[in-house]
Protein backbone atom coordinates (compact mmCIF):
# COMPACT_ATOMS: atom_id res chain seq x y z
CA UNK A 1 0.00 0.00 0.00
CA UNK A 2 1.43 3.21 -1.02
CA UNK A 3 1.71 6.26 1.59
CA UNK A 4 -1.64 7.06 2.93
CA UNK A 5 -2.22 10.45 4.34
CA UNK A 6 -4.92 11.95 6.76
CA UNK A 7 -7.97 13.27 5.14
CA UNK A 8 -7.41 11.02 1.77
CA UNK A 9 -10.76 9.91 0.52
CA UNK A 10 -10.56 6.11 -0.09
CA UNK A 11 -13.44 4.91 -1.53
CA UNK A 12 -16.72 6.13 -2.07
CA UNK A 13 -20.26 4.78 -3.19
CA UNK A 14 -23.79 4.90 -3.96
CA UNK A 15 -26.08 2.14 -2.79
CA UNK A 16 -29.79 2.11 -3.60
CA UNK A 17 -32.08 0.19 -1.67
CA UNK A 18 -35.55 -1.01 -2.47
CA UNK A 19 -38.06 -2.73 -0.85
CA UNK A 20 -36.79 -5.83 -2.48
CA UNK A 21 -33.23 -5.37 -0.91
CA UNK A 22 -35.18 -5.42 2.79
CA UNK A 23 -37.06 -8.68 2.34
CA UNK A 24 -33.61 -9.97 0.61
CA UNK A 25 -31.74 -8.80 3.89
CA UNK A 26 -34.58 -10.35 6.50
CA UNK A 27 -34.33 -13.80 4.45
CA UNK A 28 -30.45 -13.66 4.77
CA UNK A 29 -30.54 -12.79 8.21
CA UNK A 30 -33.22 -14.07 9.88
CA UNK A 31 -34.60 -10.45 11.14
CA UNK A 32 -38.45 -10.25 9.58
CA UNK A 33 -39.58 -7.41 11.60
CA UNK A 34 -42.71 -6.30 9.90
CA UNK A 35 -40.99 -2.56 10.63
CA UNK A 36 -38.78 -3.55 7.64
CA UNK A 37 -41.48 -4.14 4.82
CA UNK A 38 -44.82 -2.99 6.40
CA UNK A 39 -46.19 0.61 6.01
CA UNK A 40 -48.96 0.12 8.49
CA UNK A 41 -47.38 -1.42 10.77
CA UNK A 42 -44.00 0.80 10.71
CA UNK A 43 -46.45 3.60 11.03
CA UNK A 44 -48.29 2.29 13.77
CA UNK A 45 -45.30 2.59 16.15
CA UNK A 46 -44.37 5.89 15.21
CA UNK A 47 -42.20 5.60 12.42
CA UNK A 48 -41.52 7.60 9.16
CA UNK A 49 -41.95 4.09 6.75
CA UNK A 50 -40.11 0.99 6.44
CA UNK A 51 -36.58 1.31 7.40
CA UNK A 52 -34.13 -0.35 6.28
CA UNK A 53 -32.38 -2.80 8.91
CA UNK A 54 -29.52 -1.18 10.92
CA UNK A 55 -27.14 -4.51 10.33
CA UNK A 56 -27.69 -3.72 6.71
CA UNK A 57 -26.90 -0.39 6.30
CA UNK A 58 -23.55 -1.16 8.95
CA UNK A 59 -22.76 -3.65 6.76
CA UNK A 60 -22.86 -1.80 3.19
CA UNK A 61 -20.84 1.11 4.93
CA UNK A 62 -18.15 -1.00 5.49
CA UNK A 63 -18.21 -3.22 2.06
CA UNK A 64 -17.52 0.24 0.96
CA UNK A 65 -13.66 0.07 2.03
CA UNK A 66 -12.84 -4.05 1.17
CA UNK A 67 -11.64 -3.02 -2.74
CA UNK A 68 -9.57 -0.48 -1.65
CA UNK A 69 -7.82 -2.92 1.14
CA UNK A 70 -7.81 -5.71 -1.36
CA UNK A 71 -8.20 -8.32 1.81
CA UNK A 72 -11.22 -7.97 4.36
CA UNK A 73 -9.07 -9.66 7.15
CA UNK A 74 -7.35 -6.62 7.59
CA UNK A 75 -10.19 -5.18 9.12
CA UNK A 76 -9.38 -5.16 12.85
CA UNK A 77 -12.07 -3.21 14.59
CA UNK A 78 -15.53 -1.85 13.24
CA UNK A 79 -17.86 -0.03 15.40
CA UNK A 80 -21.15 2.74 14.95
CA UNK A 81 -23.41 5.01 16.55
CA UNK A 82 -27.32 4.47 14.87
CA UNK A 83 -27.95 8.23 14.68
CA UNK A 84 -30.72 8.35 12.20
CA UNK A 85 -32.92 5.48 10.30
CA UNK A 86 -32.82 4.84 6.07
CA UNK A 87 -36.22 4.99 5.07
CA UNK A 88 -36.98 2.78 2.11
CA UNK A 89 -40.08 3.81 0.45
CA UNK A 90 -42.01 1.59 -1.53
CA UNK A 91 -42.08 3.58 -4.60
CA UNK A 92 -38.34 5.18 -4.61
CA UNK A 93 -36.65 3.03 -2.45
CA UNK A 94 -33.85 5.19 -0.83
CA UNK A 95 -29.73 5.77 -1.93
CA UNK A 96 -27.06 5.32 1.23
CA UNK A 97 -23.77 7.32 0.42
CA UNK A 98 -21.06 6.19 1.99
CA UNK A 99 -17.48 8.34 1.37
CA UNK A 100 -14.54 6.51 3.40
CA UNK A 101 -11.70 8.75 4.31
CA UNK A 102 -8.72 8.37 6.18
CA UNK A 103 -8.97 9.82 9.75
CA UNK A 104 -5.36 8.51 11.74
CA UNK A 105 -2.26 6.65 10.84
CA UNK A 106 0.14 5.16 13.23
CA UNK A 107 2.81 2.16 12.22
CA UNK A 108 0.38 -0.77 12.30
CA UNK A 109 -2.58 0.46 11.67
CA UNK A 110 -5.18 3.12 9.96
CA UNK A 111 -8.50 4.34 10.99
CA UNK A 112 -11.34 5.18 8.42
CA UNK A 113 -13.79 7.11 9.22
CA UNK A 114 -17.19 6.32 7.07
CA UNK A 115 -18.69 9.57 6.29
CA UNK A 116 -23.00 7.60 6.38
CA UNK A 117 -26.11 9.65 4.53
CA UNK A 118 -29.41 8.87 3.16
CA UNK A 119 -31.80 11.43 1.94
CA UNK A 120 -29.09 14.23 3.04
CA UNK A 121 -29.39 13.12 6.34
CA UNK A 122 -26.29 11.39 8.27
CA UNK A 123 -27.32 7.47 9.12
CA UNK A 124 -24.66 6.34 11.17
CA UNK A 125 -22.29 8.09 13.51
CA UNK A 126 -19.07 8.08 14.59
CA UNK A 127 -18.39 5.27 11.82
CA UNK A 128 -14.70 3.90 12.22
CA UNK A 129 -13.39 1.28 11.18
CA UNK A 130 -9.36 0.43 12.15
CA UNK A 131 -7.50 -1.58 9.95
CA UNK A 132 -3.98 -3.10 9.35
CA UNK A 133 -1.87 -0.83 7.60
Amino acid sequence: MTAIEVGAVVAERTVHLTRESLVRYAGASGDFNPIHYRDDVAARVGLPGVLAHGMLTMGLAVETIVEWLGDSGRILEYGVRFTRPVVVSAEDGADVTVVATVGAVDDETLRVDLTVTSGGTTVLGKAQVRVRA
